[in-house]
């Protein structure tokens, strides 16, 4: 997994609305949040989803855009922005580059069962692409607050 000092890839993936673009070229003025999420249209992926759309014009206003990521389809994506009125990014990672680069493709438990997947996990970048806080398993209530206020804190706004 990605840690603080280190540069982000500068992978390309589709978003929502079908445009690929490095990802440098995604980030906002002072930076972004990057977060990686198991699935569309799930509890868990919705609640942080929300939240980060509730706080999105706080996150604008520091200079910061929202980008999630997900191997889910560009018609996922469409799909789960148009039920919830998510107006940030959402890459579709089909091919796992992004969510390997990043570590957060891992192997996981679930009722005994041991299996590949995306591990919830956020990354706080800077203007110039350096990682600069990790959280590498993310519970989704109160996540995108508290990221809101690891900006702060770093003084990255």
């Amino acid at each position: 997994m990605l840690q603080p000092g280190d540069t982000i890839p500068d992978l390309s993936a589709p978003d929502q609305n079908d445009q690929s673009l490095p990802l440098r070229q995604r980030l906002g003025a002072k930076g972004a949040v990057i977060y990686f999420y198991p699935k569309d249209n799930t509890p868990g992926c919705t609640v942080e989803a929300n939240d980060f759309q509730t706080l999105g014009a706080e996150f604008a206003a520091k200079g910061f855009t929202v980008i999630g990521v997900s191997k889910d389809s560009i018609k996922s994506h469409v799909s789960f922005c148009t039920k919830y009125n998510l107006q940030f990014t959402l890459l579709s990672d089909t091919d796992g580059a992004l969510c390997e680069a990043f570590g957060a493709w891992q192997e996981k438990k679930n009722y005994g069962k041991v299996y590949m997947g995306i591990v919830r996990s956020t990354f706080i970048v800077d203007g110039h692409g350096v990682v600069r806080k990790v959280y590498p398993s993310v519970k989704t209530a109160g996540h995108a607050a508290a990221v809101l206020g690891e900006v702060d804190r770093l003084s990255l706004a």
